[in-house]
């Protein structure tokens, strides 16, 4: 950095010039400011607020002022979403990248070469990837080295949060070996045992890694709940939010199945709307019509997205009037992160809860798949070890373990857990269903039986939370209260 120039005059260029923004919002500054200096940062801002910018800018700063520039590396656990962020970082012509299972080996290797070259200023990488040799040794090398770690969606680090992601459990070792770089932890959810258990992990202190955190409150959005008891209730309070806002809404739904059933009532009752559905079982090329629709859709096309909770990360859209809950969500904090996309224009909007007690059963059935018994993941890996197939998918499964009876969802998770704890590993993943492969027995003194009961109990007071939410009656307190804010 030239003597001449001041750290806020190359922030105020590299906004200028590199992101084509004239000023940084409030409280972006102060974390930019902490970071520059050295210090490392937790940062528990809703969805929408700036959170990648204060990375991002010191990213380039950082790069600018040093002789070897180095690197910032990013961990994201959305594939999806780093995607997007790279893409619209390379369009701003800044050297960001991503390596992650989507791309073939080759392509690996071509963009390890040029990471240890240090031709990237921003690399983006799931948690899983530290665990590779290939992925360490092409930071080691790069000129400079990692001169600052962001740790996004950190709540997934610790199992007091909502989505725990065991890989993430060892990013405070891994950053250790980097010789601890400044590091930023970012999520929009996060209780104060989350906060604190993500600080130990990344071996902070409350000192050493100050928190910047806003309350979810704002002017311009009315968060409210309404008991409803069957579905003409809430279609007459799903109409009556539509009459009041035009423009761009969306409906969760917990379940795919009720979201098909009402979706023909949608299109009958409200004729003035442009109904479009989304959910995870849609083909690949239909998501992403579904949501460019949306994202590119005017006021004046009154388009309303009836959805599951498998709509919504990475979704940069400003002008959405309205978000209503059709089923009660599984967590205060799968809340917060949906109502937080609407009104991020500052234009009035409204978030309605709609309640209903026959619901619950819902997200009592997502927690006890959720946590699948000691039992039946050792029935699994069993079945996966000794089948006569290379690999086999959740449908196969369940047949063969717990017969036609059996369910889905729950045979499902229970490969997921397994894959997390590394017994068996996807080996395709195409729209029907994802393949598995049996890997290697359980870790010691795996499956822990206390522990899944543990976690159990835990999903389940979320629920309970979240349904106090719901009655709350001042439900931004409530929010807020919830994640110790106030």
């Amino acid at each position: 950095m030239p003597r001449s120039e001041t750290p806020h005059q190359v922030a105020n260029q590299i906004l200028r010039d590199r992101f084509g923004l004239d000023e940084l919002r409030p409280g972006q500054r102060d974390v930019v400011e902490c970071l520059m200096a050295g210090r490392s940062a937790l940062v528990v801002w809703p969805t929408g607020s700036g959170k990648s910018l204060c990375y991002q800018l010191p990213a380039l700063m950082l790069a600018h002022s040093r002789p070897e520039p180095g690197v910032t590396l990013v961990f994201s656990p959305l594939i999806a979403l780093m995607e997007d962020q790279v893409a619209a970082l390379r369009r701003r012509g800044i050297r960001a990248q991503y390596i992650n299972s989507t791309l073939d080996k080759a392509e690996r290797d071509r963009r390890y070469r040029k990471l240890a070259r240090g031709d990237y200023e921003l690399i983006y990488a799931t948690p899983e990837r530290m665990l590779k040799p290939e992925f360490t040794r092409a930071l080691s090398a790069v000129p400079g080295g990692v001169n600052l770690l962001a740790v996004d969606e950190c709540h997934c680090i610790t199992k007091w949060g909502h989505d725990l992601r065991p890989a993430y459990q060892r990013v405070g070792e891994f950053r250790k070996s980097l010789g601890n770089p400044t590091t930023i932890a970012l999520t929009a959810t996060a209780t104060a045992e989350v906060r604190r258990d993500v600080i130990r992990v990344l071996g902070e202190t409350e000192e050493t890694m100050p928190m910047f955190a806003t309350p979810i409150e704002r002017e311009n959005l009315v968060l409210e709940a309404e008991d409803v008891w069957d579905d003409d209730a809430k279609m007459r309070s799903i109409a009556e939010v539509c009459a009041e806002f035009r423009g761009t809404g969306i409906i969760y739904f917990a379940l795919i199945k009720d979201l098909d059933r009402f979706s023909d009532r949608l299109r009958r009752e409200l004729p003035d709307r442009c109904i479009r559905l989304y959910h995870g079982r849609l083909d690949p090329a239909e998501k992403k019509r579904i949501y460019t629709e949306f994202i590119h859709a005017a006021p004046e096309e009154n388009l309303l997205l009836a959805a599951t909770n498998a709509f919504g990360m990475g979704v940069d859209k400003p002008d959405i009037r309205f978000i209503i809950h059709a089923q009660i969500p599984g967590s205060i904090e799968a809340y917060h992160q949906e109502v937080g996309r609407a009104g991020r224009d500052g234009l009035p909007s409204r978030c309605r809860l709609l309640y209903c007690q026959d619901d619950l059963a819902i997200q009592q059935q997502f927690v006890e798949w959720k946590n699948p018994s000691a039992n039946i993941l050792r029935e699994l890996a069993h079945a996966m070890e000794h089948s006569p197939h290379a690999d086999t998918d959740a449908e196969e499964l369940r047949l063969e373990v717990l017969g036609k009876a059996g369910q889905s969802g729950l045979v499902e998770h229970a490969l997921i857990t397994l894959a997390d704890m590394g017994v068996i590993e996807p080996t395709s993943v195409s729209d029907a269903a994802t393949r598995y492969r049996f890997v290697r027995g359980f870790p010691q003194n795996e499956p822990d039986e206390a522990a899944i009961a543990e976690k159990r109990r835990r999903d389940l007071r979320r629920l309970l939370s979240m349904v106090e939410l719901a009655h709350s009656g001042d439900i931004a307190h409530a929010v807020n209260a919830y994640f110790s804010l106030e």
